[in-house]
């Protein structure tokens, strides 16, 4: 047994924020997952670790990037990504999406749906989060899912409740869904890619009537700082091992080499559109290299 797990945990958490990481965000899966480690490797379950971080950070915005929507009552849900948002003063975000670990829900007796029917769960669930957040005893009838005046007591800090991520970049109900409800949607790939999607999301928020700026648009890969090519190939071959892809291929979804060129990347990024980068690391232990990588990308997206 590992006792002092959460420990390292703070212990990241604190090294992140002292480093310019303006959020840290946790995922929800129960089994651990390939691009990660080991299936039978331990790991926390994501909202109640998320809980106790509220306690003992300060600066950092937190949320779970993201919620399986299928893990939970959407209006407990809310309920609770409210009470973090108290212990926290105001820092909750709600990462949000329909879910794609089949394996993780049949091991816990969770029923796992079709992709559409997931979708359609998801877009009520976004739905009555919102209202929990935002009105006193909403009542909402769904196929799916359905409210009947819920208290959410107390409510969240801010009039409008925690921002909502919605994750995901499929072009034909996930990126209209976040034109019309979400306050940021996540992405990854290259540049172009990143492009396109945006391409679609502003297109799809004309349809709709709204702004794009109004949706924060944000990027996901894995960061590494490497001082020699060497120690750069070793990564990205590991890297590569976790998400079955080949070296080259781990490399172009990945922020990767000196400093100098992880900058150069992240302009690369902004200029395709990125409001924000949220990066993995391969050994978040290696609390040195964690720290690199906040500092160069807060140099980064504040040039």
């Amino acid at each position: 047994m590992d006792d002092k797990l959460f420990e390292r945990v703070v212990e990241v958490a604190h090294t992140a924020e002292a480093a310019g990481f303006d959020s840290l965000w946790t995922m929800d899966h129960v089994h651990q997952i390939a691009s990660v480690g080991d299936r039978e490797e331990p790991i926390l379950e994501a909202y109640t670790t998320l809980a106790a971080l509220a306690a003992v950070t300060s600066s950092l915005r937190l949320g779970v990037l993201v919620t399986c929507n299928g893990f939970r009552n959407p209006a407990l849900l809310a309920k609770m990504v409210t009470t973090i948002d108290i212990i926290s003063r105001g820092r909750a975000v709600l990462g949000i999406g329909a879910g794609w670990h089949e394996e993780e829900c049949r091991a816990y007796g969770m029923e796992f749906s079709s992709t559409r029917e997931r979708l359609a769960r998801l877009d009520e669930a976004v739905r009555i989060c919102r209202a929990m957040f935002t009105e006193h005893a909403p009542r909402i009838t769904g196929r799916h899912h359905s409210v009947d005046e819920p208290l959410n007591m107390p409510a969240p800090l801010h009039p409008d409740g925690p921002p909502i991520l919605i994750g995901g970049g499929g072009e034909r109900v996930l990126i209209p869904l976040v034109a019309r409800l979400g306050d940021a949607c996540n992405f990854f790939g290259g540049p172009a890619t990143v492009r396109h999607k945006i391409d679609v999301l502003e297109r799809a928020c004309a349809e709709v009537g709204r702004d794009s700026e109004e949706i924060s648009k944000t990027w996901l890969g894995t960061a590494i700082i490497a001082d020699s090519e060497a120690e750069l190939q070793e990564a990205v071959e590991r890297l590569g091992m976790l998400l079955g892809v080949a070296p080259d291929a781990a490399r172009g979804l990945a922020l990767c080499g000196t400093a100098d060129e992880v900058r150069r990347q992240i302009g690369e990024y902004r200029e395709a559109g990125v409001d924000g980068m949220i990066v993995t690391v391969l050994d978040p232990g290696d609390l040195d290299h964690l720290g690199r990588v906040g500092t160069t990308l807060r140099e980064a997206m504040d040039d």
